[in-house]
């Protein structure tokens, strides 16, 4: 497990329910997670869901150009995103803090995360 950059509290077996949660369904599980009352002031709920709603909305736009620009063929190229997913939703729900290239730091230029 990686260290707690966020230096709150340990985190729940709730808190890691809800962060694999926003992974596997990175729009709207992050969305419902990040205005629930019992998990949107959870720090490693937060840090995941917002990172995983990022991560849906840009391969979200990128599926769409990639089935656009090739007609529907490129239909396989949605197995990428979905493999990448799960692999985030399992370290979350192993209690991992970790960074997703380009998109964490982003996050954190924004002010989304700390």
């Amino acid at each position: 497990m990686s260290p707690n950059p966020m230096g709150t509290a340990d985190v729940t077996d709730n808190d890691r329910l809800w962060a694999a949660i926003s992974w596997v369904i990175p729009i709207i599980g992050s969305i419902i997670a990040l205005v629930l009352e019992n998990t949107k002031s959870r720090p490693f709920v937060r840090y995941h869901a917002i990172q995983s709603l990022i991560f849906g909305v840009v391969a979200y736009v990128l599926l769409t150009i990639v089935a656009t620009v090739t007609l529907g063929i490129g239909g396989l190229c949605c197995i990428v995103p979905l493999v990448v997913q799960l692999y985030y939703a399992y370290q979350a729900y192993q209690g991992s803090y970790f960074e997703v290239p380009f998109l964490t730091n982003f996050a954190k230029q924004q002010g989304w995360l700390k």
